[in-house]
């Protein structure tokens, strides 16, 4: 089923989301429907937060990527309860976008390596280390578990020269071609 995607002024995507815990009723078909809204909207990455749940779930395909990046042929993760234990790396500059910020991309800069600590759809756990790209999705989305926006990174004179696109975004004055939850 497909979930509607909160955007920019929903108060959801500014909390700090809670732990699940195994007996979340109806994960996997959660799971299931993000991974669904994600390909409608043609993310590569969704936060539970994005479909209004304040919880830390992060689901990533990756796939469509792989034809610039070939490592990415087959990042297709769940990342349950997620925490960067570290930030590693050169700082580099990527353009990004996200599907709760529709029409809006900027140039964030990010450490290119990660090592993160998460668990799996079946709550099995893994402590792994991510670069590149891979490390970019994870990080963007893993803020969204933060109550943080890939537009609080840039630099406040370019928040400033983009506010109006993030108030029309609030105002419901911006539709995207897939469905949204409206702002009240």
């Amino acid at each position: 089923m497909i979930l509607p995607i909160t955007v920019y002024g929903n108060p959801v995507l500014r909390k700090v989301a809670k732990e699940i815990k195994e007996d979340y009723k109806d994960l996997d078909k959660l799971i299931e429907n993000m991974f669904e809204t994600m390909y409608k909207a043609e993310g590569v990455g969704l936060a539970a937060p994005q479909v209004n749940k304040s919880i830390r779930l992060i689901v990533i395909d990756a796939t469509p990527f792989a034809e610039d990046e070939p490592d990415l042929k087959d990042f297709k993760k769940v990342f349950i309860n997620p925490e960067i234990l570290e930030f590693k790396g050169e700082k580099e500059l990527f353009n990004e976008g996200c599907l709760s910020l529709p029409g809006i991309r900027e140039d964030v800069t990010r450490p290119t390596k990660i090592r993160i600590v998460y668990q799996d759809e079946n709550f099995n756990e893994f402590e792994e280390v991510w670069e590149g790209v891979k490390a970019r999705i994870v990080q963007h989305e893993h803020d969204h578990l933060q109550g943080k926006l890939f537009v609080d990174h840039i630099s406040p004179i370019k928040k400033r020269l983009i506010n109006s696109k993030l108030t029309a975004i609030a105002k419901g004055k911006t539709i995207p071609d897939y469905k949204i939850m409206r702002n009240k």
